[in-house]
């Protein structure tokens, strides 16, 4: 491999992980905001059409690590402040 080709797929590999970062915020800061939706809403109070997508919501938050979560709800936080 040249030193050509190396410098070219550093660069291109670099800027890949800065997508998959610019990315990952974005999940974070959706993830954060609903489990901040799921903490408050209450379920009885919905209507049925919106019932089920808000069970999944649920579950989908409640599925999530503990850390990655954690570090969702900081980051709401942070980006709300």
């Amino acid at each position: 491999m040249t030193a050509t080709m190396q410098t070219t797929g550093t660069f291109m590999l670099s800027k890949e992980i800065e997508i998959l970062m610019a990315e990952r915020a974005k999940l974070l800061r959706v993830a954060g905001a609903a489990a901040q939706f799921v903490a408050v809403m209450e379920s009885r109070s919905l209507p049925q059409k919106v019932a089920t997508e808000a069970e999944i919501l649920a579950e989908s938050v409640n599925a999530l690590p503990e850390e990655t979560l954690k570090e969702a709800l900081v980051f709401i936080s942070t980006a709300a402040a």
